[in-house]
């Protein structure tokens, strides 16, 4: 048993050791649009159309509509949806409309009352905006994103010289310590799983998409069928951005502090809550793939803890993977979150909340035989038979 024990402490150190070294190395090589120059932009203004989707988003939306009206040298086609909100989101968004039609802005609302069947709400609203666009440029995104007025004249001036579809990381702002210490585990664990760096790479299966900064080519988004071809998915940024992939056209992920911010969610298990529809969907519903997913993120992360009270070697093994932890964590406070890479000393704890959450997103889709987004329960038997691959 204890020779076991050191082996396994000793394996995870390494695969620590290796994944850390790989993202260390390769985040700080992800384009950043803050490198982007004025003096570079084009002759002609460019234009995209900004689709922004929102429900119940009344604290946020004025906020987001604001800050995209002032977006510098760039022309914005604004198609604002207001789906099926039961607060002030949609009365804000004429209002806002309305001053922005007065300054010679193109802002249009989009009212929805009722959901068509076979789709989900976000979907629905995402795809009939972008039935309306007019710009060679597509940005979806969120109701409660906050834009520097210079972040969409960067992110286009780099999509129109080297991508078909550009995803920027956004800035997540953090309130309270359980915040902080579940977004830079949650951080500092998706670099460690997935490769951001290798999307530019045509020959490469990795993807990615993010609901708050997905820039994409008019005639792309169009080519690859858009959200029609994908109405019952709930991870439709993700999917957005495998189609991408599997079409063969240009994605880059890219970085830009504070170009795209935004609050996620309020304490720790506002984040749990907000993520519980989500996690149990990006493993396509399938107990087996979620549980299995579930142990090794407990053993990857709590085993170099446990393994501090060990005989020498495990010590030995445990204080090489912290170590790869810390250098994780430091790298994301540089580049992402501006979170302090102490927080790795309270990985266990979150880790214990991270797997409580999927086990959470399981447990309660099951129990309900569905989701409830947005205000609408969606049969599970249903998202199962529309939840294809998203690698």
């Amino acid at each position: 048993m204890r020779i076991i024990a050191i082996l396994l402490n000793w394996l995870i150190a390494l695969i620590w050791t290796w994944r850390s070294t790989t993202a260390r190395r390769n985040l700080p090589k992800l384009p950043n649009l803050l490198n982007e120059s004025d003096s570079n932009q084009p002759a002609t203004t460019p234009q995209i159309t900004v689709i922004v989707p929102a429900r119940n988003e009344d604290q946020a939306i004025e906020q987001t509509l604001r800050s995209l009206l002032g977006q510098q040298n760039i022309t914005l086609e604004i198609l604002a949806v207001n789906d099926r909100s039961t607060d002030r989101t949609g009365e804000i968004m004429d209002r806002i409309a309305a001053e922005g039609l007065a300054q010679n802005k193109s802002i249009s609302i989009i009212h929805i009352k009722e959901l068509p069947e076979g789709w989900l709400g976000k979907t629905h609203a995402m795809a009939l905006a972008a039935r309306q666009a007019s710009a060679p440029w597509l940005l979806f995104t969120d109701g409660d994103i906050f834009f520097r007025e210079d972040c969409l004249s960067r992110a286009h001036l780099y999509a129109e010289r080297e991508a078909d579809h550009v995803i920027l990381i956004p800035t997540l702002i953090h309130k309270t310590f359980g915040e902080r210490m579940m977004l830079s585990a949650i951080q500092a664990l998706s670099f460690l799983a997935t490769r951001p760096w290798k999307t530019r790479d045509t020959k490469s299966r990795e993807a990615v998409g993010i609901g708050a900064f997905n820039l994409i080519r008019s005639d792309v988004y169009r080519g690859i069928g858009g959200y029609e071809g994908h109405r019952m998915e709930v991870c439709e940024d993700l999917k957005l951005g495998y189609q991408v992939k599997r079409n063969g056209y240009r994605q880059h992920v890219v970085l830009g502090r504070d170009l795209a911010r935004v609050h996620w969610a309020s304490g720790a298990f506002g984040i749990v809550r907000n993520l519980t529809k989500n996690v149990f969907a990006a493993f396509r519903f399938q107990p087996a793939l979620l549980l299995a997913a579930s142990l090794f993120v407990a053993t990857f992360c709590l085993t170099p803890f446990c393994g501090l009270f060990g005989p020498w070697q495990t010590i030995a093994a445990s204080l090489l993977a912290l170590e790869a932890a810390l250098g994780i964590y430091r790298c994301c406070e540089r580049h992402i979150s501006g979170i302090s890479p102490v927080y790795v000393l309270l990985l266990p704890v979150a880790t214990c909340i991270i797997v409580y959450m999927m086990w959470r997103s399981m447990i309660v889709t099951l129990v309900r035989r569905g989701i409830v987004w947005r205000g609408t329960f969606y049969p599970l038997a249903e998202l199962r038979k529309n939840a294809g691959p998203l690698r």
